[in-house]
């Protein structure tokens, strides 16, 4: 048992390194512990957008007196899209809709830290899921 003990260390251990190496401190600590994951009840607005990918990210946000006051993602995607879904999400918090049109896939890239060369692509795809839940809000009010 010690054997296996031993190698389920060691196997735990560069898994940990890889996930470093590929998101970065920053990214790292997120994916061992996921922020504002899940899907929201009652949220003001929603939107689902699958990408080229073929991951699909889910973006719910709940208003109030007209800012974000909770947000929250789902995706059935990778490692990369779930990062970007909770960084998009954090970036939301707090923000009126002028302030949301502005967070774009480079800004969700730069909160992440760092991805590997080919998820890029995702933090696109959460900032595209952010904006279209932004227009379903916009649409609401009118």
């Amino acid at each position: 048992m010690d054997n296996l003990d031993a190698f389920l260390d060691n196997l735990q251990d560069e898994i940990f390194e890889d996930a470093k190496e590929s998101f970065g401190e920053k990214g790292f600590e997120r994916w061992r512990n996921p922020r504002f994951q899940g899907k929201m009840e009652s949220a003001d607005a929603f939107a689902s957008l699958t990408g080229s990918c073929g991951d699909t990210m889910e973006i719910y946000l709940k208003f109030s007196d007209n800012r974000v006051t909770e947000a929250s993602y789902f995706t059935n995607g990778c490692a990369s899209s779930a990062l970007c879904g909770s960084f998009a999400s954090e970036l939301a918090i707090g923000k009126d809709p002028d302030e949301l049109a502005n967070i774009t896939g480079e800004l969700v890239l730069e909160t992440v830290g760092k991805l590997p060369d080919e998820d890029t692509h995702c933090s696109g795809l959460a900032a595209s899921t952010l904006q279209e839940a932004l227009s379903c809000y916009m649409k609401k009010r009118k």
